[in-house]
C-alpha cells in the first residue's frame, strides 16, 4: 500500500495513467458502438414522427441515449470511469492488507515474552522474511511490527515501541489520504465539465434566438437539452463517485485501526522489560 519505488514502473505512476487510458478507450468505444448510433437513430425517428404528426405536436420520449449523446457527457463518463478504476484498485489493496492479519508475524508461544535483547533477533528474522516474500514488501502490517521491534530494542521501552506503531499509523493514514487527491480532483472536475456544457448549451441557444422568433424552435430546444443534460449527468456521476470515495476512506480508516489493535494485542502486550529482581523474563 506504501510502494517504496517511485519510478515509472511503480503502482503510484502506472495505476492512474493506465486507468486513464482504459477509461478513454472503453468510453469512446461505448459511444462509437452504442450510444451515438442509437441517439442518432432516435433523433431521426423523432423528426420523422414529428413530420407525420397531425393535430397535436409530437413529443419525443426522453431516452438515456439522447441524454448521454454530447461531448460533455462523454468527458464526464471518462472522468467517472477513471476515478472508479483508481478507487477499486485502492479498495483491492486495502483488502490485501486486511488478509495479512491472518498471518502470524510475531510467532510467539503462549506465556512467552519479548525482551529488548530478543527483539533484535526477531526484527532480523522478520526483515529477512519480508525480503524473501514480495507479497509482504511495502505492506503496512510488517512495517508496523518491524518499527515496534526496532524501537523496543533501541530504547528498551514498551511505551516507545507503542509510540513507533502510532507514528507509523499516522504516517500511513496521511499517505493514504494524500493518495486520494487525484480522485478528489476528478470529483470536482466532473461537475465542472457539466457546467461547461450548460454554458455552451445556453450560449448556443441564445445564438439561435432569431430562428426561434421566426418559429423554428428545434435549434434552441436542442441546445437547452445539452445545457440541462450535461449538468444532470455530471451531478449523478459525481454523487456515485463520492459514495465510492466515502466507502474507500471508511475501509482505509478501519484498516489502520485494525492494524494498530493487532500490533497492540499480539506484540505490545507481550513485551516486557526485565528487572534486576526478575532477570529471567525471557523464555
Amino acid at each position: 500500500m506504501l510502494p517504496r519505488n517511485k519510478g515509472i514502473l511503480s503502482p503510484t505512476f502506472l495505476v492512474p495513467n493506465l486507468s486513464l487510458v482504459i477509461a478513454i478507450v472503453s468510453v469512446m468505444t461505448l459511444y462509437a458502438l452504442v450510444i451515438t448510433p442509437r441517439a442518432n437513430e432516435q433523433l431521426l425517428t423523432g423528426k420523422l414522427m414529428a413530420a407525420q404528426a397531425t393535430g397535436e405536436a409530437y413529443v419525443a420520449p426522453r431516452s438515456i441515449y439522447i441524454i448521454m449523446k454530447d461531448r460533455e457527457q462523454q468527458a464526464e463518463c471518462i472522468l467517472f470511469v477513471w476515478a472508479c478504476l483508481i478507487l477499486f484498485y485502492k479498495l483491492r489493496i486495502a483488502g490485501q492488507e486486511q488478509k495479512l492479519l491472518r498471518h502470524d508475524f510475531i510467532r510467539i508461544n503462549q506465556g512467552e515474552r519479548i525482551i529488548p535483547d530478543d527483539a533484535l533477533d526477531r526484527y532480523k528474522d522478520l526483515r529477512a522474511a519480508v525480503e524473501r516474500n514480495p507479497a509482504w514488501q511495502g505492506r503496512l502490517l510488517p512495517d508496523f511490527v518491524l518499527a515496534a521491534l526496532h524501537r523496543f530494542h533501541s530504547t528498551g521501552s514498551v511505551q516507545d515501541a507503542a509510540g513507533a506503531i502510532k507514528d507509523r499509523a499516522e504516517l500511513a493514514a496521511d499517505t493514504l489520504d494524500s493518495d486520494l487527491s487525484l480522485t478528489r480532483y476528478i470529483a470536482w472536475a466532473i461537475p465542472a465539465v457539466g457546467f461547461i456544457g450548460t454554458v455552451r448549451g445556453i450560449g448556443d441557444a441564445l445564438g439561435q434566438a432569431d430562428q426561434a422568433i421566426k418559429g423554428d424552435l428545434s435549434g434552441v430546444t436542442s441546445s437547452l437539452g445539452l445545457a440541462f443534460n450535461s449538468t444532470l449527468v455530471a451531478l449523478v456521476l459525481s454523487m456515485v463517485q463520492m459514495y465510492f470515495m466515502h466507502m474507500l476512506q471508511l475501509r482505509q480508516e478501519n484498516l489502520i485501526i485494525t492494524l494498530q489493535t493487532y500490533c497492540r494485542e499480539k506484540l505490545i502486550d507481550v513485551m516486557k522489560v526485565p528487572t534486576q529482581e526478575d532477570p529471567s523474563a525471557v523464555v
